[in-house]
């Protein structure tokens, strides 16, 4: 007689959505032992999983929390738009999120995930079966926070104020960087100026001076040209310079929306492919 029964077999099937041959197969192996049964689904479907690790994961979920001045930005990887929009994974996805509340340091803290939240993403891998992966975390702490989370769960984004700043300002930041892309203006790549990546900055300068020697014009002009077009480029590369999103008719930058005396501390986004 084996040490479970069909009701057995049918409750881990349910609690696992594994096969109902391998949920028997599972309990005759761990003697009717639902733990270790559901360990060596676990292993088996893990298995399977890195077979599968060469598939693309090009879908996923975004999901974000706030609490005890830190703020988090979630992006959990699927194989297919199907599995991303699945109760379970859409759920887990944020409950890590609120989990990372309590990792520390701001940026990318990924490689901070506890066995728990580890744990969330590999029971997705063996329910779902697909390729699933915790793609980052990002965390920032601040006095104020923006986010947003388009409804699609694609795209988001979290913004940290120091300073004065009501509710619809802050969320409008968040926006601000979840659809600052392309054609209507790139993701900003700093806050301001000073925050550039050195690189980007030497390549954009190079650009403008040998296209204002090009016109010809006496070196003074054409040095001043390209200073021109180099503080443009700034502005439209960073926060604070861009074109506020949500009010593009007045043409003003993020900057002149801030209250006197506030300040963008940080700020990440996240998108799905």
């Amino acid at each position: 007689m084996p040490a479970f029964t069909a009701a057995d077999v049918k409750a881990l099937r349910e609690r696992t959505s594994m096969g109902m041959m391998e949920c028997k197969k599972a309990l005759s192996e761990a003697d009717g032992d639902v733990d270790k049964a559901i360990a060596l689904l676990r292993e088996w479907a893990g298995g399977k999983m890195d077979d599968r690790g060469d598939r693309e994961a090009a879908e996923g979920a975004i999901a974000s929390a706030t609490g005890n001045g830190a703020a988090t930005l979630v992006f959990l990887t699927a194989e297919t738009d199907f599995a991303a929009k699945n109760d379970d994974f859409v759920n887990n996805t944020q409950k890590i999120a609120d989990l990372a509340l309590a990792l520390s340091g701001t940026g990318d803290v990924t490689d901070q995930a506890t066995d728990e939240i580890k744990q969330l993403v590999e029971d997705l891998r063996i329910t779902i079966k697909e390729n699933i992966s915790l793609k980052s975390i990002h965390r920032l702490e601040a006095d104020k926070f923006g986010t947003y989370v388009h409804t699609n769960r694609k795209s988001g984004a979290l913004v940290g104020v120091a300073g004065e700043a009501d509710e619809e300002l802050l969320k409008g930041l968040a926006m601000h960087v979840t659809a600052a892309v392309p054609p209507v203006t790139p993701a900003p790549l700093a806050i301001d100026a000073s925050g550039l990546p050195t690189e980007a900055r030497d390549e954009a300068k190079k650009q403008f001076v040998e296209e204002a020697q090009a016109t010809g014009k006496p070196a003074e002009i054409a040095e001043k040209i390209a200073g021109g077009k180099m503080k443009k480029w700034e502005d439209e590369q960073t926060l604070l310079g861009q074109t506020y999103i949500r009010e593009l008719d007045a043409k003003k930058p993020v900057r002149d929306y801030l209250p006197k005396g506030t300040t963008i501390t940080g700020f990440v986004r996240s998108a799905v492919g």
